[in-house]
């Protein structure tokens, strides 16, 4: 997962990275290799990976949120902190494309 993010930001090495801007996608992908490795992202974080202004990212976790893909939680010990989670629902559709992307990879050699 973590190679797949990778290889979207190398594109930036030989284009505008304003022509892939993809706020929402690159969350969903940082979020979904975070699930895998049981490890918990921030708001900020979030906003960092989303290659995209602050206020611009915390306008798509909004929308995100709203339409029931991602989920917000609250750090239990630093209340000014929260932490974006994947909805089941978003975690099912993510896992459902790789294993597509899968089948027809295999379907091509």
């Amino acid at each position: 997962m973590r190679r797949i993010i990778r290889q979207r930001q190398l594109r930036a090495r030989f284009f505008d990275g304003d022509l892939f801007a993809d706020p929402a996608w690159d969350m969903l992908l940082d979020l979904t290799a975070a699930r895998a490795e049981h490890a918990r992202v921030s708001v900020t974080s979030l906003c960092i990976a989303s290659g995209v202004p602050p206020t611009t990212a915390l306008r798509w976790i909004g929308q995100m949120t709203d339409a029931g893909l991602l989920q917000r939680v609250e750090d239990e010990t630093d209340r000014r902190r929260a932490f974006i989670t994947l909805s089941d629902q978003a975690a099912d559709g993510m896992a459902r494309y790789f294993a597509e992307l899968g089948s027809q990879a295999a379907a091509l050699v």
